[in-house]
């Protein structure tokens, strides 16, 4: 059986990142893989602006020493429209923040350091040079390096895009996943079960942590443990997808046909089962280019898999450069009970609060295991207990946010 890191290294090496690209506008581009390098197309600032508000001066009409200097206002330059005369001897201009800095002048005062006194403004700072200036190209030259590709593209990225002139965006193609589940017991959540029957959850909770890897998602719904049934439906996400998530139908069990169908649909498994509690029965398994992740039905379980093993996949998959493949684990205080040790990786839910030197401490939720999807709700984070190891209160171990 496969370790985690094992298995995640193995289904890394089985996925070929997408080439198709797009040009998709600012509006639309958040979340997305930006696919090629953005250079600058101008200097930032694209001209010397003052950083504050107050009065653009010479450096020169201030000797060090003698007090408040008292300088003639000439004029006054605000963001969008600049003074156009010079700052001589003598002389000052009112200037806002972002606005142009004046042919002449070298520092800028800022205005809680000034008054007016008659037709005089009076200075009670003596500059240094270039006080309060922002030097043109000063946060970006043009032609340098704004964002490399392969970046998934945050709020604040937008903004630096929008500033060196990059509307539209190239970007990755979406991948393209379909996520359907396998159970006579199952009903959509619309439904009132009868004797026997459960809601169905897991489609719902695997295509929003898929979403929001960035895949463009295709629920397919609920395939009844029929072997026509399946290969129909996992036929036809085959032909349509660049990943393939399904659940239920991976255990031991004689409706367990999941494995076997894919198989029978031209899918080579690559292993199946992993050494991590809960998520044990993962099969995984690649159709061409096309990954097969079939999970377990339990929703816990579900989850865990997906965020361990299918979601670093995703990422690769969209053009996500190796750092954001994986979600690094933190460092937490264990605060509950003392935990054996187990053949496989615990994943335990549980809360997290600041202790009181700076460490999280990490409380175990009451949960009825990995059926349990009411109580994974309560918790925060995964605290992970490495194979063949137990945990006492107060150890140190990692967690795994949720």
């Amino acid at each position: 059986m496969l370790t985690p890191r094992e298995a995640i290294s193995t289904i890394l090496e089985c996925v070929r990142p997408l080439a198709e690209t797009e040009a998709v506008s600012l509006d639309q581009a958040l979340g997305r893989v930006l696919a090629q390098d953005q250079d600058s197309d101008l200097d930032l600032p694209p001209f010397r602006r003052s950083a504050m508000d107050g009065f653009a001066v010479r450096k020169e009409d201030f000797a060090a020493g003698t007090g408040p200097t008292a300088l003639a206002r000439i004029g006054e330059s605000r963001a969008g429209v600049p003074f156009e005369g010079t700052v001589e001897p003598g002389t000052c201009a009112a200037i806002y923040t972002g606005a142009r800095l004046p042919k002449g002048a070298n520092a800028v005062v800022m205005v809680e350091k000034t008054r007016v006194e008659g037709a005089s403004i009076i200075m009670e700072d003596t500059p240094l040079m270039g006080q309060h200036i922002q030097e043109q190209g000063e946060d970006l030259a043009r032609c340098q390096r704004a964002l490399s590709a392969r970046r998934r593209l945050g709020p604040t990225d937008l903004s630096v895009l929008a500033t060196v002139g990059a509307e539209p965006v190239t970007v990755f193609r979406r991948p393209a996943v379909t996520v359907l589940t396998t159970g006579d017991e199952l009903v959509p959540a619309s439904a009132f079960p009868a004797p026997g029957q459960i809601r169905e959850g897991n489609t719902h909770h695997l295509a929003a942590l898929a979403r929001r890897a960035g895949a463009s998602v295709s629920r397919a719904g609920i395939v009844p443990d029929e072997r026509e049934a399946l290969e129909a439906s996992f036929g036809a996400a085959l032909e349509q997808s660049d990943l393939v998530i399904t659940t239920g139908g991976v255990s031991m069990g004689r409706y367990d046909l999941v494995g076997e169908t894919f198989e029978a649909c031209g899918v080579e498994k690559v292993f199946h089962k992993v050494a991590i509690k809960p998520g044990k029965p993962l099969w995984f398994g690649r159709h061409g280019d096309t990954l097969v992740f079939a999970l377990p039905g339990n929703p816990v379980s579900c989850l865990l898999d997906h965020e361990v093993f299918v979601r670093p996949a995703l990422e690769k998959l969209g053009g996500c450069s190796e750092e954001h493949w994986q979600v690094p684990l933190s460092r937490g205080r264990w605060d509950g009970n003392e935990v054996k040790a187990n053949s496989r990786q615990q994943n335990l839910p549980v809360t997290r609060t600041p202790g009181a030197d700076g460490v999280d401490l990490l409380a175990p939720v009451a949960w009825g295991g990995s059926g349990d999807i009411v109580g994974l709700a309560r918790a925060q984070a995964f605290a992970v207990v490495p194979a063949g190891q137990g945990v006492t209160t107060g150890e140190l171990l990692d967690w795994r946010p949720l």
